[in-house]
């Protein structure tokens, strides 16, 4: 493939476009504005290339919400990149995407994640390398089997028109990856997820990915309102932030997108903003047998074919 076949410029506008429309979806169910920071990187800084951080904190619905799109190039892959693809390793690479997380205030409604991303590694000489990446997953404090029903259909729906198989292969993915080994246990209830995604032909993957991008607020939003008004007590906040510290074990630990930032020198607050505002840990805690906290080991936090229920 030649240059002349990237439209980098046709990516962009659609991860910035994506961008504004989720925080704009979002903003009106919350009922306050997230706020926006651009930023460029130093002329001087191992990683080139700029974004835009967009935050919403102590909204309604949202604690914390950060939705961040960034374009950035540098001189040679990360070693989080080159880990699987130690072909790449000394390539010249461009990346961008739009990731967001959304942590709620009541714990009725899960925290959910959303990544779409493109990569380009070139050599002099050589054609470029590009894949895309991407997908979405929902992490709830109490199990509604119909919310996840709700939310791996609108996934599946995403990806249905381009190939019927792609929805299995992605969401057993996202079941393997979203996993912390050390604990042995998943973060949530999955989704799907997807990366170094090229065999569809690049307009075809870039097709699909949009698709992916283009279903968050269907998938989520619904699930935000019918639990907004939800009552909760101080003991479900705390487990929320109990479960909440089993996402930031993630994020810093197995995250690629967070540990490809970091090790490129990305724009750490950028990077950061997904973690949860308020979190804990208590040691060797465990839920009252029967109680709803122990609903979801149980019910919900293993790998289910929630479609098929």
């Amino acid at each position: 493939m030649s240059n002349t076949s990237i439209n980098v410029d046709q990516i962009r506008q659609y991860f910035l476009g994506l961008q504004e429309r989720i925080t704009a979806g979002m903003s009106e169910v919350d009922g306050k504005t997230f706020a926006t920071d651009s930023w460029t990187k130093p002329a001087d800084a191992k990683l080139k290339g700029d974004g835009r951080s967009m935050i919403l904190e102590e909204g309604n619905i949202l604690e914390r919400g950060g939705v961040g799109f960034s374009h950035v190039r540098g001189d040679s892959m990360p070693p989080s990149a080159t880990a699987h693809r130690p072909e790449l390793a000394g390539r010249a690479f461009e990346a961008m995407g739009v990731s967001l997380v959304f942590h709620p205030r009541n714990p009725h409604i899960p925290t959910v994640h959303l990544n779409v991303r493109c990569f380009i590694a070139q050599a002099e000489g050589k054609d470029p390398v590009w894949w895309f990446g991407g997908g979405m997953d929902l992490t709830p404090y109490y199990g509604d089997e119909a919310d996840c029903k709700h939310f791996h259909q609108t996934c599946k729906n995403a990806l249905d028109s381009y190939d019927p198989e792609l929805h299995p292969r992605f969401k057993k993915w996202c079941d393997e990856y979203f996993y912390l080994k050390h604990r042995d246990e998943p973060r949530g209830i999955g989704g799907i997820f997807y990366d170094d995604f090229s065999e569809l032909g690049f307009e075809q993957s870039f097709a699909m990915t949009r698709s992916v991008g283009d279903a968050f607020l269907e998938a989520y939003l619904p699930i935000v309102k019918k639990h907004q008004h939800d009552p909760y007590t101080e003991s479900q906040r705390e487990f929320q932030a109990f479960r909440r510290g089993r996402y930031v074990e993630f994020n810093l630990v197995f995250d690629r997108g967070t540990l490809f930032g970091l090790q490129s020198g990305g724009r750490t607050e950028s990077i950061l903003m997904s973690m949860p505002p308020i979190v804990r840990w208590g040691y060797d805690w465990k839920p009252a047998p029967n109680s709803p906290e122990a609903l979801l080991y149980t019910n919900f936090l293993k790998p289910i074919d929630w479609i098929a229920r």
